[in-house]
């Protein structure tokens, strides 16, 4: 992971009637609401977040 890389997430799934940790992590990612979208830093805590809630969110690298 290069320093100042980035990836784009966008919330695509509900979190109603999921876990309180999925929930927790998409606030924790900037994500409460279906379709919006976050540029972070490409960190492995990150990476984490993301693994845990695949299922509600797309990813796209940064060019």
């Amino acid at each position: 992971m290069a320093k100042g890389k980035t990836v784009t997430v966008t919330q695509t799934g509900s979190p109603i009637g999921r876990k309180p940790d999925q929930r927790a992590t998409l606030i924790g990612l900037g994500l409460n609401k279906m379709g919006r979208t976050r540029t972070l830093e490409d960190t492995p805590s990150v990476r984490g977040m993301i693994n845990k809630v695949s299922h509600l969110v797309t990813v796209e690298e940064a060019a």
